[in-house]
């Protein structure tokens, strides 16, 4: 392509960035608006590419480079995307821009939240259009310095505790993230994401005890961003004291970035230890999706309890990514879009109750369908959607998962599959003493959802509704990618998984 989408997409929030900065702070209107249209570049440029994207290729597209950037470290600029990145491209634009509109609202010095939230939206958008190494991790540590902030200064009563807990523990999977790549360079001498693919000469210059740790070093500085138990810690404190808009930033864009490194780097550059470590990928999933689910069901506060759903439904996609099955990838990586759809609406309802209450406790609320019936609406869509009951997106990606999982690990599919009767447990409970029963009188004169507030509800209810009954655009767009990187699994790692099947 002559123009640059990918750069244009990517940058597009910086520059907004930059002209906020220029703007005086007491024209707190237009730099809400200055904001928002920045987004809209990277929205539009995420419909082109989902236009333009041809889903019969496994190939990189729409590349930009590789262009020497840092020639005397074989440093280069390289951007593309496949079928595993471009949703998460299309999914971080939409997530964005509502966001964006989710964050109206903020009062306290807005022309840093603002500033900071594009830079965040840059350093997000590049994580997932890298194709070197260390362009990735330049893009990967942009995204830690506005989060931190975001939590820090704007959040709840313990901020400064949970930006510190949070930048501590990614900062830690940084580390181990740089010595990897460190390793590969100075053995392999480039950081092409696409050359470091080549088998023949990983395990030339490689040991397979030296692949071994490189894979968890990999492994581990990703599982703390997803997060894998029992790495997990830092996420509730996170969401509960970040912003709202923050909070579904974090859980629709940013965990997802650790299991899109996982198969970017782990299942890709190393996948003979991928297949050796598939059953301790699994056993890790269920806890996560048993131990999430259970954490979750005792919480009083509304927030926590997303929190620790999300916990436990990014389980599912550690679950369908170790089947090394057509049906459990395809279902991993359409479980990461359609979560980020699903848990970005309950965090925006969680906000909804929280702007009018100024509280989240979840026995202090009731009957609040009969007091906001519109809003219970959609807070009815984004329930059972969490919960997968069928007609909505989160039912065919676990399906997927399931379908996928249960031909390679029956046992730890079949404890997962019961899990679901938790999910829905904790959900409709939640459902029923916040939104049914005997009206707090407290309440009573709540506002219902306002115009803003449903627009920005709007496009990710639909987009469960559709994907619910129609999942092949956005299946169509990873499906060949995916099977490409079961191919490389089965080459690789074929007779080692034939030996964890018949044990």
């Amino acid at each position: 392509m002559d123009m640059p989408i990918l750069s244009i997409t990517a940058f597009a929030p910086l520059l907004g960035m930059l002209i906020i900065g220029l703007i005086p702070k007491a024209k707190e209107n237009l730099i809400r608006w200055t904001a928002l249209i920045a987004t809209f570049p990277s929205l539009l440029g995420a419909v082109k590419i989902f236009m333009d994207f041809d889903r019969s290729s496994a190939a990189i597209q729409f590349q930009e480079g590789p262009f020497n950037w840092i020639p005397a470290f074989n440093i280069q600029y390289y951007f593309g995307l496949d079928g595993l990145s471009v949703t998460m491209v299309i999914l971080t634009a939409l997530i964005s821009t509502i966001c964006i509109l989710a964050s109206w609202k903020v009062t306290k010095q807005i022309k840093g939240y603002f500033a900071l939230f594009l830079l965040l939206e840059t350093g997000m958008m590049g994580t997932f259009m890298a194709l070197d190494f260390f362009l990735f991790f330049v893009f990967w540590e942009i995204m830690l310095l506005p989060m931190y902030f975001l939590i820090g200064i704007w959040g709840g009563a313990r901020r400064e505790y949970a930006a510190i807990k949070f930048f501590l523990y990614t900062m830690f999977g940084s580390v181990l993230m740089m010595l990897v790549m460190v390793a590969l360079y100075l053995n392999i001498g480039t950081f092409n994401m696409v050359a470091m693919q080549d088998q023949a000469l990983i395990m030339s210059e490689f040991s397979h005890w030296a692949r071994t740790l490189c894979w968890l070093g990999l492994f581990v500085g990703f599982a703390v961003k997803v997060p894998v138990f029992p790495f997990h810690t830092w996420l509730p404190d996170a969401h509960v004291e970040a912003p709202t808009a923050i909070s579904v930033i974090l859980a629709g864009v940013l965990l997802k970035m650790g299991t899109y490194g996982i198969l970017r780097f782990n299942f890709q550059i190393f996948p003979d230890i991928t297949v050796e470590m598939a059953k301790w990928l699994a056993v890790l999933g269920v806890i996560n999706i048993v131990y999430g689910a259970l954490c979750a069901m005792a919480q009083r506060d509304f927030k926590k309890l997303i929190a620790y759903s999300s916990v436990s439904h990014m389980g599912f996609v550690l679950l369908g990514m170790a089947s090394f099955t057509s049906e459990g990838l395809n279902g991993a990586v359409l479980q990461m879009f359609n979560h980020g759809t699903i848990t970005a609406q309950l965090f925006l309802i969680v906000g909804i109750l929280y702007d009018r209450a100024h509280h989240r406790e979840i026995n202090g609320f009731g009957g609040m369908s009969s007091i906001m019936p519109r809003y219970a609406v959609w807070t009815t869509i984004a329930f059972f959607a969490a919960i997968g009951l069928p007609g909505l997106s989160g039912f065919i990606s676990e399906a997927l998962i399931f379908l996928g999982s249960f031909q390679q690990w029956p046992l730890l599919t079949t404890v997962a599959v019961s899990s679901v009767v938790l999910s829905a447990a904790y959900m409709l409970w939640t459902l029923q003493r916040v939104y049914l029963g005997k009206i707090n009188e407290k309440y009573k004169d709540f506002p219902d959802i306002s115009a803003r507030e449903a627009f920005c509800l709007f496009p990710l209810a639909l987009i469960v509704l559709v994907l619910g009954v129609y999942p092949k655009p956005i299946l169509n767009m990873m499906m060949t990618s995916l099977d490409n990187i079961n191919q490389v699994l089965g080459q690789h790692g074929a007779p080692l998984l034939t030996t964890f099947l018949n044990k």
